[in-house]
């Protein structure tokens, strides 16, 4: 909570801790605190929410980064493996640069719809060839190769390209214009899925050494990896179809988490989670300031910020072998 407090006293206003701290006294006790009404406008409508949004966008991709390696069995999965995040792009871009459905779906929307039938294609071609978390991996690539190619064909065929570049500056992960519906939104999918993470810990423990050991240890693999596919799926798809493609937090926190606390999910998943909400909102705050008065997009700010630091995880990871 201490990074969403200070994240939102940064911007080009001037607002401190102790402005936030009235604000919140105010709108949550009925406090009464004197309080410009500029800053409380700046405070409760704008950086708060955001802040919160990206806190919960980090954890919960982080979460789903931590079940994915684990189900998978390999250390470079993360939310995206499954093509759920070009999926959403497609999606997005068919609401906005094409208008289907947009009265009724909103670009939030038409990504939801698209990140679900991206892991739809993922679940058909896995039935279809009768294989493992290997066949997973392999239709994860080719359901992104298939809407990454639909979404650049439906850009590059767009006839408003001011929409068109709009759309595709939503899709690198943009915070911009947050509202506590979308707080609510995010933090409830996450918090649901930080219980299942925590519930379903133990067996995540036993599927990381494989299916056969985890099956004598009394887990229903078949079960659990489906549920938990599904509910990584379905909070992936939730949290970019709020803020666009965020990639790296899911690949880069888990591994940090793991050095810190060993391989334990019970532990692995919390730490985890703190991780990427505390990540994503850094990213987010610095974004925006360093690069007034266009922010960055979150997703290039995770970029830049995750390709180094797993690059120093797998050299530290080499040497402590």
């Amino acid at each position: 909570m201490w990074s969403v407090g200070a994240a939102t006293t940064l911007g080009p206003a001037d607002v401190s801790l102790v402005n936030v701290r009235d604000v919140l006294l105010n709108h949550l006790t009925g406090a009464g605190i004197p309080v410009r009404v500029s800053d409380d406008a700046i405070v409760w409508q704008e950086r708060l929410p955001r802040a919160l949004v990206a806190a919960a966008c980090g954890a919960g991709l982080g979460l789903c980064g931590v079940v994915l390696q684990s189900l998978l069995r390999n250390p470079l999965a993360d939310p995206f493996v499954l093509g759920v995040s070009s999926g959403a792009s497609t999606g997005a871009v068919v609401v906005g640069v094409l208008g289907v459905g947009g009265g009724a779906l909103g670009l939030s929307g038409g990504a939801f719809v698209g990140a679900l039938a991206a892991f739809g294609v993922v679940l058909l071609l896995s039935r279809l060839a009768h294989g493992g978390t290997a066949v997973v991996v392999l239709a994860g690539v080719a359901s992104t190769q298939l809407f990454s190619a639909a979404t650049s064909l439906v850009v590059f065929a767009a006839a408003d390209s001011d929409e068109a570049r709009g759309v595709m500056f939503w899709l690198l992960g943009s915070l911009e214009g947050m509202r506590w519906d979308d707080v609510v939104l995010t933090g409830t999918v996450v918090a649901v899925g930080t219980a299942a993470c925590l519930v379903a810990a133990r067996s995540l423990d036993a599927l990381a050494f494989g299916d056969d050991l985890a099956a004598s240890l009394g887990v229903r693999v078949a079960r659990v990896r489906g549920s938990l596919m599904v509910m990584t799926a379905l909070l992936t798809a939730a949290l970019v179809s709020v803020a666009g493609a965020v990639g790296f937090v899911g690949l880069v926190l888990p591994h940090a988490a793991r050095m810190l606390v060993g391989r334990s999910h019970l532990r692995v998943v919390p730490v985890t989670a703190v991780l990427g909400a505390v990540f994503l909102v850094w990213v987010d705050a610095v974004s925006r300031v360093a690069f007034a008065p266009t922010p960055l997009p979150v997703g290039v700010g995770t970029a830049l910020v995750g390709v180094p630091v797993f690059m120093v995880l797998l050299v530290r990871r080499r040497r402590l072998a």
